[in-house]
Parts: structure tokens; C-alpha cells; sequence
């Protein structure tokens, strides 16, 4: 497996991620798991899940199945999306919400960090500062190393660096 530097962090990831959407979902758990395992024992050392897909079960899936190996991967997810339809307060980019989902993620993937939190998608509602103060808390709590965007346009991640 070739590895890469992760930005200018130092920490080498494989040039492959592995992307766990499917995983508890359409993918069965032991079929999943078997894909992590199988994954790992060919060098790829990065893995990539979500709070909403499938509405959870991906990081539960993806917790179980790293159950003694978490020290050696890179683990990376996602906040953002609906994961409780009667809760108008269960979606956003917002501190309420980052903070309310890191803490789920974490349970549901069996560790007390996340190398890599990202936020999924914009959202024009929240201020960019809020949800941004609210990753710089997870990252001095110890709770997230790391953290991103998946799907930002390139003005908004500018924006993004003018208020950070």
C-alpha cells in the first residue's frame, strides 16, 4: 500500500479510503466487517463514515469492526444531516447540533476520538464562526484531532478561513 501525508498534518494515510455509506445498510454487518478486515490487512489505513448513513449503523458497524486495531487507522466522519425526522433541532451546521452528534459518533463508533470530523455539508443558516468555535472546542476537549469539509464550494471554504 503506497501512503501519503495527511495535509500538512505528518500523519501518513493510505492513497486508498475506505468510504462505509453502505455499511449497515444495504451491506449486512458481517459482510461489512469482512470488508474492513479485509481492507486493513491490505494497508488501508483510512476509513471514512457518517453520522447519517443509515442512520447511524455505519459507525456502529464501523466501531465494531475496528475493536482492537483503532490505534492504527484513520478514522474519519461526518455531521450534518437529519437523524431524527420529529426534531427540527436534529439537523444543521450548528453548535448544538456538531456537539450533540460528535458525542453519538463516538459512542456508536466505540472510541473517545475522531481523527478526522468534518462537516458535510454548508449550511446557509448558522454562522460559519458558531460552527467553527464549536470544532475548536471538540478539538481542545480531546474528542476530535482533526478537522474539515466534505462538500464546500471553494468560496466557502475561503470564507471559512477569513473568520477562523
Amino acid at each position: 500500500m503506497e501512503y501519503r501525508d495527511f495535509g500538512r498534518t505528518g500523519v501518513p494515510v493510505s492513497v486508498i479510503c475506505l468510504g462505509c455509506m453502505n455499511f449497515g445498510g444495504k451491506t449486512p454487518e458481517d459482510e461489512s466487517i469482512r470488508i474492513i478486515d479485509h481492507a486493513i490487512d491490505q494497508g488501508v489505513n483510512f476509513l471514512d463514515t457518517a453520522n447519517v448513513y443509515s442512520r447511524g449503523e455505519s459507525e456502529k458497524v464501523t466501531g465494531k469492526a475496528l475493536k482492537g486495531k483503532r490505534e492504527k487507522i484513520f478514522l474519519a466522519t461526518k455531521v450534518h444531516g437529519r437523524m431524527d425526522d420529529d426534531d427540527v433541532m436534529a439537523a444543521g451546521n450548528s453548535r448544538r447540533h456538531i456537539i450533540e452528534q460528535c458525542e453519538a459518533s463516538l459512542k456508536r463508533l466505540g472510541t473517545d476520538y475522531i481523527d478526522l470530523y468534518q462537516i458535510h455539508r454548508p449550511e446557509s443558516q448558522t454562522p460559519i464562526d458558531e460552527t467553527l468555535r464549536a470544532l475548536d472546542d471538540l478539538i481542545r476537549a480531546g474528542k476530535v484531532r482533526y478537522v474539515g469539509t466534505s462538500s464546500f464550494t471553494a468560496w466557502q471554504i475561503m470564507e471559512s478561513l477569513w473568520a477562523a
